[in-house]
């Protein structure tokens, strides 16, 4: 697949914008804002962009309420695991998946041998970040990083960061910044990757010498399973392992963070038994957690491999999800 240049910037007349009641200043044109400014000629410094350019793109940058209101209230954060299930572990996403695996089956294999990660959990990414590519987002990207960087306080600095990533990255793509499309936090493509993310761990792997997530599948395919091994993913090791007598496990143990922390030696003190770990090695660390179930608490342990996943998001709802969805790809595809 060649890739055709393409101009970054756009000069754009300014567009008129509706006032907004909750937050009046986001009526106001963006490259008229003092902070904006301030952003545009710290990034016309460091990074040798010219300010006129910057200028024209933040006329044309809109503030999003529906980002706001979708930020500051995430599934991880509003749903229990009873709820949570059954936005992501569908009948149709379970179709749609082992269909997706069918047709890519070679660059999974190849993936995994490349990488170590193992096929069903990159795909269960797939599936719960875009059905497989099939929902990568609607927001303009310098919308949605405009408004958070902008107007959302509480990650302010995060997000101008990746504001900075994304100019950089249209740069490096030859692509029209104003023109990306991905989530309402700045995510894009089949595995939505920030910014950032995509600048530091997306990887080329058909061989055409450009990284495409957006609608190339082996570079999707790869540069998940790339993300997950610099991030520590052990191949062939365990992600979680359901137990039912971790209740006996002192509360002040559960849910305690999302790294593994605790020993063996540490979880059999605080009263879990030692039947459920005599298979685990010793310098193994792992994290009791619980969920509340459809059928009530679940106790799990959490292996580093779940860690791993944690790190593509930091919830551990999230990383049950794509877990769940993982096991019951792995049982309904064949490899």
């Amino acid at each position: 697949m060649k890739h055709k240049p393409r101009i970054m910037f756009q000069v754009f007349l300014p567009l008129l914008v509706t006032a907004s009641v909750m937050i009046p200043i986001a009526s106001a044109d963006y490259s008229e804002r003092p902070e904006v400014q301030q952003f545009i000629s710290e990034l016309s410094a460091s990074d040798d962009f010219d300010a006129q350019a910057l200028i024209g793109v933040f006329r044309e940058a809109r503030y999003k309420q529906s980002i706001i209101d979708a930020i500051s209230r995430p599934a991880e954060r509003v749903r229990k695991w009873d709820g949570y299930q059954d936005i992501f572990l569908t009948a149709r996403r379970l179709r749609q998946g082992i269909a997706f695996e069918a047709t890519h089956r070679e660059l999974f294999a190849k993936a995994e041998r490349r990488w170590g990660v193992d096929r069903w959990t990159i795909l269960a990414i797939l599936g719960v970040e875009t059905s497989y590519g099939r929902n990568k987002g609607s927001y303009r990207v310098i919308d949605a990083l405009s408004t958070l960087a902008f107007d959302y306080p509480p990650r302010s600095k995060f997000f101008k960061k990746e504001l900075r990533e994304l100019f950089i990255l249209a740069r490096e793509q030859d692509k029209s910044v104003v023109d990306l499309l991905g989530s309402y936090a700045g995510a894009m493509g089949y595995g939505q990757f920030i910014p950032s993310s995509y600048r530091a761990y997306a990887v080329d792997f058909n061989g055409d010498a450009f990284i495409d997530i957006w609608d190339e599948p082996a570079d999707a395919i790869a540069s998940i399973a790339n993300y997950l091994s610099v991030h520590g993913w052990k191949p062939s090791k365990p992600v979680l392992r359901e137990v039912t007598s971790i209740k006996d496990l002192s509360p002040a143990l559960l849910n305690k963070q999302l790294k593994p922390h605790l020993s063996v030696a540490a979880l059999i003190e605080g009263g879990l038994d030692p039947a459920l770990l005599s298979d685990v090695e010793s310098d193994v660390l792992l994290n009791p957690l619980k969920f509340e179930g459809k059928a009530g608490p679940e106790y799990w342990l959490g292996y580093p491999n779940f860690y791993v996943i944690t790190r593509y998001n930091h919830s551990r709802l999230y990383a049950m999800a794509i877990y769940q969805l993982s096991e019951q790809l792995r049982k309904g595809g064949t490899q």
